[in-house]
Formats: structure tokens, C-alpha cells, sequence
């Protein structure tokens, strides 16, 4: 996929200077052995300029890990380490940082080769607490050396998804259409986060589109959406029209990413849309998300900024969805009860018109835009790519600046139900456990919109930290609570 963060990971060793020095080297040289042997060797990087004891240190530790290009950086404790100087060099390294700690080896070593790192980590901790510093620890950050290496792999989705926002530009078209007060998007949160934004008019991609017309490469990308249809190919018609505005949009990004080296898309789809340009923008939506270009529907600008971030962290495509529809009693009795552990509160649907890429669905014809068809020619509502989401493993989640400009989000895992959907649009049968509490009490009361981004896979550990690193309050992260686990809102006398 196109359009995602590379990371090399540089690791620096620490060490407290009436500690031996060669506790840090070793165990260092035994965190990238291990890391290496486990996860390959293309992105770490170990610095071998020194051990930091001194502020000396700190400086020939960060002009070696720029001079190697490193974008993430791992401060490791081999021993208790330098609190000033560890800390300073968190400080003055850009990009995401992580502190990490080695464990005691062996009973039999416990005088000179005892390093009290375990001791150490709540120094650090304090010290970048007191400079102020965003660093991602781990839930228990004390390990050997495979222990170690596997937070560092837990940490890459974290570090990627920092990196991309501070250098992600949102391009815009259009305000939310009409009774879309739901989708709003106060910008502030966007700057604190290092996200840009261009907020373009309908008219400037109308004109655009325009200047598109008769481009010689339409027929090429006609020939691409062809094969990738196959026999869904219902609508041979409109494939060129679709063609034209996917031009429009690729050449857009290239011309207006600027300085920013990641791009997302907030994109108009009605209610003139389709009037206008002849055509529902569905199915060029779902292919450009497809190459990792995430494009939100109804000007969604948070919603294609969650859609980035999982991108990012699952290093695959992701869906934007409505949160749209209980599933019927009589449905749910014949196809879901007894057959899997989820009550019909549990279940919902998940749709949009037909913005969810090929690969993700069972089966997928290009249709017409049935709710828009309503009130419209059949013939200007083409373009939507339609069928039943894949079933397997889902996180559903969303962050979002509300109305009082505060960063909120949530994260539920669940799985998409293996049940035909037996409706129309990009849709499937949705179950997550206790999701009638958490609808109510996370959704509702967090007045969160009804556009949730989808990842495919089990991803909750790593947008969890990834919001907790960004800057969302873990009070504001809302998640799907067990039963008996009580909401703060939810009445205690049932």
C-alpha cells in the first residue's frame, strides 16, 4: 500500500555511570540480536556511538540516530540509567519515543550484574513527566531481552501513526450537506494533532473534474476497474465518467500535498453530487482507500482521519461505515441464535452506500444509489460498489473532536457475522459483545457521529495507545465494558 509511514527504529542504550557500563552494552546487543532473529533486521537500527551516561552522550547519541535517519527512537535501559540525560534525549529527538527496561537475568548474579532498571523506569518516568515529554511506555515495561523485543514490535503501528499525523494533510470538498450537523469538524484539535488541512469548494473540484475531460489515461483506468470487477461489472457505462473523477482526485493530491508527504480525503457524494457530475463517487472512493488513500464520505473529516490511523496500525485497508441498523428479531432468531454467543443487542449493521474496497467484500456488483434513486433518476445515482463485508475479526472506532472541541474516541472489537446481509450497499452483519451498553453509553452519550471507521483484524491494543499517546484523555477512550462492569452513566438499578 501507497501513502504509509516507513519507520526505522533507532535504540539507545543508557546507562547510570556508577552502574557497569558493560550491563547496557550487553543486554543491548542482546535486545537487537533477539529482535533481529525475531522480526528482521530493516527496521531497527542500534546505536553503537555509546552508552549514555552524560549529557555529552545524549548529543552524540541523537547526531548519530538523525546521521542514520532514524524516525523512531527506543531509549533502553540496560541498567538504572541517567534520568537527566535519558530524558533530554527524548526531548530533543522529533519523533515518537519509547522507554523500555532490562530485566534481572539470574539468581546467581545478582551483585555485580544486578542492573536495577526495574528501579530505574520510575525515575524516567517521573523525569519526562517533569519536562513534559509524550513517550509510550508499556503496559510492564521490565523484560528480557525477547520480552523487550516484542514491545518494540508492538510499539511500530504506535510510532507509524505519530509519524503520519505530523506529517498528514486532510484535503476537504465541500461543507457537510444538509442535516449532516453530526459530521462536524472543529479544526483546532487537527492542528494540535500536526494534521493540516485544505478545505476546497465543491465548485473547485467540479471545475477540476472538467479540466479532466477526454484525458487520455481514462481509458487505461477504465481497463483496471474492468478486471477488478469481473462479472460484477453491472454498470459498463458510467466506468468512464468514474475514471475521470479518479483522475481528478490523484492529480488533486499531487498538486496540493505541499510540504505534507501523507494524504487524506474529506469527499462530497451528495446532495447536488450526483446531479452535477452524473454520477455517485462510491466505487473511486473504495479504490483509492484500497492503495491506502483513505476517502471519508459527506465531508467526514474526522472520520478520514480515523480512517488513516487504521490504516496506519493495521498496515491494511479499512472502511468507513454507518453505524446504521439493528438486525431484525426474526433474522437474528433464524441465522444468529444458537449459532454464535451474541445476544440480538449485540449484533447490529454496518453500511454505507458503496465505499468499502473489492478485496473486503464476499462478492461485489457496481450498482445504482437505491436511497438517492428514491427522488432522483436512477441513471446519476451509478457508481456504487456494492455487497457483504468479509466476515472474520473487526475493530470498530472513531476519534473525534466534539462540539466543545475536545478530543474524544473509542475502540470495540468484534467480528463481522458470517450472515447474508440480505439488504443493499457495502454492508455485513456486525457483533460486538455488549455493544446495546456500549451504544448508549460510549455513542450516545459520548455524541459521537454514526460514521465509525473500520479495521479488519484485532487492533484495539494499538489504537489504544496510539490515542493515549496523540493526546486523547484515557477517560475519553470509551470501549466496549464487560458485563458487570458499570458505565459511569449507566443506572445501577436495573
Amino acid at each position: 500500500m501507497k501513502n504509509m509511514p516507513k519507520l526505522k527504529i533507532g535504540v539507545v542504550a543508557v546507562s547510570r555511570d556508577c552502574f557497569p557500563e558493560s550491563l547496557s552494552v550487553n543486554r543491548r546487543k542482546e535486545l537487537i540480536k533477539a529482535y533481529q532473529e525475531k522480526y528482521g533486521t530493516e527496521e531497527i537500527y542500534e546505536c553503537p556511538i555509546c552508552i549514555v551516561e552524560s549529557e555529552i552522550h545524549m548529543v552524540q547519541a541523537l547526531e548519530d540516530i538523525k546521521k542514520a535517519e532514524c524516525n523512531a527512537l527506543v531509549v533502553y535501559l540496560g541498567n538504572f540509567g541517567p534520568e537527566i540525560s535519558e530524558t533530554l534525549l527524548a526531548k530533543h529527538f522529533e519523533g515518537p519515543k519509547m522507554f523500555v527496561a532490562a530485566a534481572e537475568e539470574r539468581g546467581d548474579n545478582l551483585i555485580q550484574g544486578r542492573g536495577d532498571a526495574y528501579c530505574g523506569m520510575l525515575n524516567a518516568s517521573y523525569n519526562l513527566k517533569l519536562r513534559n515529554i509524550k513517550a509510550y511506555i508499556p503496559e510492564y515495561p521490565i523484560g528480557t531481552a525477547e520480552e523487550c523485543a516484542d514491545m518494540i514490535y508492538e510499539f511500530r503501528p504506535i510510532a507509524k501513526a505519530v509519524i503520519g499525523l505530523n506529517s498528514l494533510k486532510i484535503i476537504s470538498f465541500g461543507p457537510r450537506p444538509l442535516n449532516f450537523l453530526a459530521c462536524n469538524a472543529p479544526i483546532q484539535q487537527l492542528y494540535n494533532l500536526g494534521v493540516e488541512i485544505e478545505e476546497n469548494s465543491e465548485l473547485d473540484l467540479f471545475e477540476a473534474f472538467h479540466k479532466h475531460d477526454n484525458d487520455k489515461r481514462i481509458p487505461a483506468i477504465v481497463k483496471e476497474m474492468e478486471e477488478e470487477l469481473g462479472q460484477g461489472n453491472k454498470k459498463p457505462e458510467i466506468l468512464a465518467k468514474l475514471a475521470q473523477y479518479e483522475l481528478t482526485l490523484t492529480d488533486w493530491i499531487e498538486e496540493h500535498r505541499g510540504y505534507r508527504e501523507y494524504v487524506a480525503i474529506a469527499g462530497k457524494c451528495w446532495p447536488a453530487f450526483q446531479t452535477q457530475f452524473g454520477f455517485v463517487p462510491c466505487y473511486v472512493n473504495s479504490r483509492l482507500t484500497a492503495r491506502g488513500i483513505p476517502v471519508s464520505c459527506e465531508v467526514d473529516i474526522y472520520g478520514a482521519l480515523s480512517e488513516f490511523i487504521g490504516t496506519v496500525v493495521s498496515e491494511d485497508i479499512v472502511t468507513l461505515l454507518d453505524i446504521n441498523n439493528n438486525v431484525p428479531k426474526d433474522m437474528y432468531e433464524e441465522d444468529i441464535k444458537d449459532k454464535f454467543p451474541y445476544t440480538q443487542k449485540d449484533t447490529f449493521m454496518g453500511f454505507h452506500c458503496g465505499n468499502t474496497a473489492s478485496s473486503k467484500l464476499s462478492f461485489c456488483e457496481m450498482r445504482y444509489q437505491l436511497i438517492m434513486a428514491r427522488s432522483l433518476p436512477e441513471e446519476v445515482t451509478q457508481g456504487t460498489l456494492e455487497g457483504d463485508i468479509i466476515p472474520g475479526d473487526i475493530t470498530f472506532f472513531r476519534l473525534q473532536s466534539t462540539a466543545d472541541c475536545k478530543l474524544r474516541a473509542y475502540i470495540a472489537q468484534g467480528e463481522v457475522l458470517p450472515v447474508k446481509s440480505r439488504s443493499f450497499g457495502a454492508i455485513g452483519v456486525f457483533a460486538i459483545p455488549q455493544m446495546g451498553r456500549f451504544y448508549r453509553h460510549v455513542l450516545i452519550e459520548g455524541n459521537f457521529p454514526h460514521h465509525g471507521a473500520v479495521a479488519f483484524g484485532n487492533h484495539g491494543k494499538a489504537l489504544f495507545n496510539v490515542f493515549k499517546y496523540i493526546g486523547v484523555p484515557v477517560e475519553e477512550i470509551g470501549y466496549n465494558q464487560p458485563e458487570g462492569v458499570r458505565y459511569p452513566t449507566e443506572n445501577p438499578w436495573k
